[in-house]
């Protein structure tokens, strides 16, 4: 008798039949079970929000779901925001930006921030600090990613609202 649940879970728009035991968490099902390596796990308490991801629509700790939580939801990593080659503009705007150092931190970031501006696109300087507080970075002081985040907000309202590839 197994004591393992199958069910499909949509990550990406992609459609992964898994067999989880219960107790596992979506962040390691993401990984080990669908191969998306991208969602980081850091603290395993949900603090630090490396293992951020978006489930139907808001930003999520995937450390702190389980994967059964997840059946019928839609779940995005950061192995979907790319378009082939072509970066969504969050992704550009870090790089532009140098939002970034050693990188475990940075896919948690991403997916908290496009969560954020898809729910409020035109956030303050204070709603941006207060957002981008939800996670942790030990290497670039965090200026750089509110730098990211300004560009990317002021690229928005520069053109009718809406970036090519979001």
């Amino acid at each position: 008798m197994s004591d393992k649940i199958p069910f499909t879970l949509n990550v990406n728009s992609r459609e992964y039949q898994v067999s989880v035991e219960a107790r596992q968490t979506l962040a390691d099902v993401i990984r080990e079970e669908c191969g998306l390596t991208g969602t980081r796990v850091g603290c395993e308490h949900g603090v630090c929000g490396s293992c951020t991801i978006i489930v139907d629509g808001a930003p999520v700790r995937a450390c702190l779901m389980f994967a059964v939580q997840a059946e019928g939801k839609e779940v995005r990593t950061i192995e979907g925001m790319a378009d082939g080659e072509e970066l969504h503009s969050v992704q550009r705007a870090f790089s532009d930006n140098h939002g970034l150092q050693c990188g475990f931190c940075t896919p948690g970031f991403i997916m908290l921030i496009t969560a954020a501006l898809e729910q409020n696109p035109a956030p303050t300087d204070e709603e941006i600090r207060e957002m981008l507080s939800a996670n942790l970075c030990r290497c670039t002081g965090y200026q750089n990613i509110f730098n990211a985040v300004k560009q990317y907000v002021g690229e928005s309202t520069e053109t009718t609202g809406a970036h090519k590839n979001d």
